[in-house]
C-alpha cells in the first residue's frame, strides 16, 4: 500500500540495555517527533537478520524518507537494500540517521551524536541532501557465487575484524558493550595478531605479514580519519605488526585521533584494492563479519549513490 510521501519510515534498531532504556530512547525519540509535528510510521528489528527485511518493506511501501534509528551495521544494511532497486527509484529517496548503535562513526562524521536525538531529528526535518559515494567489496563465497556488498564507512582485514567477532561472542556472555570490548582485546594478546597477505594498491605490490589493513570511505572506526564519502576514493591504512610497547602506543594513537603519524602505519588514498590473499584474516564491514570468503577479493568505489541526510 503506497504511503504519503512525506511520512517517515522509521526504522528503530534497539541496543541492549539494562534497566528500560532501551523503552525510554525509543519513548524519548517518539515524544520529540510529535512535538516537531512529524508524521511518520515506525516498525522495531527484532534482530540484526531482519533488518533488510524492514527496511526493504518501508521502500516497497512508498516511503521517500528512510530514518535508521540504529549504528553502522544498520545504515550499511539500509544502504544495501537501496542498491538493488534501480537508479531511478533509488534517486527519490533519502536516508537519514539518528545514532543509536555502539560506535556510530558513519554518523559522528557528519557531528550527530546519540545523546542529542533532537538534532537528529531536526537535521531530517530540513532535509539537506548530500550524495554519497559507497565502497564496494567483490569477492567469491564457499559455494564459488560471485558476490558483493556496499559499505559507507569501512573494511577491515586482520585484526580490527578479529576483534569485533570476539566482542560480538563475548556480549552475548557478559551483557556489556564496555566489557565486552575490554575482554576481547584482552583475549586478542593470546590470538594470531598477523596474517599473511598479498595486495596490490595503486603502483605498490604489498606482500607480507601484517596486523591489519583498514580500507575506508569514511573514518573507518579512527583508522582512516582523513577519508570523505564523496571524492570516488578510498583511504587505506596498512598496518604492520609493531613491539609491543609500539602496539599500546599505538593504541593511544588511535583513541587521540593520530593513528597515521604511527610508524607502522602506512597510508594510501585510491580508487581501487586488489587483495590476492589474505589467509586466515577475517573480514569485517561496518561493524559486522562479511562470512565466508575464497581467495582474492577487489575493492571499489560507486560514486554519488546514496542520498544522505546531514546537518
Amino acid at each position: 500500500m503506497a504511503v504519503d510521501t512525506s511520512r517517515w519510515g522509521v526504522l528503530y534498531c534497539p541496543r541492549q540495555t539494562f534497566g528500560g532504556g532501551m523503552r525510554k530512547h525509543r519513548e524519548k525519540l517518539e515524544t520529540v517527533l510529535s512535538q516537531r509535528g512529524v508524521e511518520y510510521d515506525i516498525v522495531q528489528s527484532e534482530s540484526t537478520e531482519s533488518v533488510e527485511r524492514l527496511v526493504r518493506m518501508l521502500i516497497n511501501n512508498g516511503y521517500k524518507t528512510l530514518v535508521i534509528v540504529g549504528g553502522d551495521s544498520a545504515l550499511n544494511d539500509a544502504v544495501n537494500c537501496l542498491m538493488h532497486i534501480n537508479r531511478g527509484e533509488r534517486e527519490g529517496i533519502s536516508v537519514g540517521v539518528i545514532p543509536n548503535g555502539v560506535l556510530n562513526d558513519f554518523a559522528k562524521f557528519w557531528g550527530l551524536r546519540d545523546s542529542d536525538i533532537e538534532a537528529a531529528v531536526d537535521t531530517i526535518i530540513n532535509h539537506r541532501v548530500r550524495t554519497v559515494d559507497l565502497g564496494c567489496i567483490r569477492y567469491v563465497n564457499k559455494k564459488g557465487e560471485n558476490c558483493h556488498r556496499y559499505f559507507l564507512n569501512c573494511v577491515n582485514v586482520g585484526l580490527i575484524a578479529d576483534i569485533m567477532n570476539l566482542r560480538r561472542q563475548t556480549r552475548s556472555l557478559l551483557g556489556s558493550r564496555t566489557l565486552s570490548f575490554v575482554v576481547s582485546a584482552l583475549l586478542m594478546l593470546f590470538h594470531r595478531m598477523e596474517y599473511k597477505m598479498s595486495m596490490k594498491i595503486n603502483a605498490d605490490r604489498i606482500e607480507r605479514k601484517l596486523m591489519n589493513v583498514c580500507i575506508g570511505s569514511g573514518p573507518g572506526y579512527g583508522q582512516t580519519p582523513n577519508a570523505v564519502p564523496y571524492n570516488g576514493l578510498v583511504d587505506v591504512t596498512v598496518v604492520s605488526h609493531p613491539e609491543i610497547t609500539q602496539l599500546f602506543h599505538g593504541l593511544w594513537l588511535l583513541f587521540t585521533g593520530r593513528f597515521l603519524n604511527h610508524k607502522n602505519v602506512m597510508p594510501y588514498r585510491t580508487g581501487k584494492v586488489e587483495f590476492e590473499s589474505a589467509a586466515h584474516a577475517m573480514i569485517g564491514i561496518d561493524g559486522r563479519m562479511l562470512g565466508s570468503v575464497q581467495g582474492a577479493f577487489t575493492i571499489t568505489v560507486e560514486q554519488e549513490v546514496v542520498n544522505f541526510l546531514i546537518p
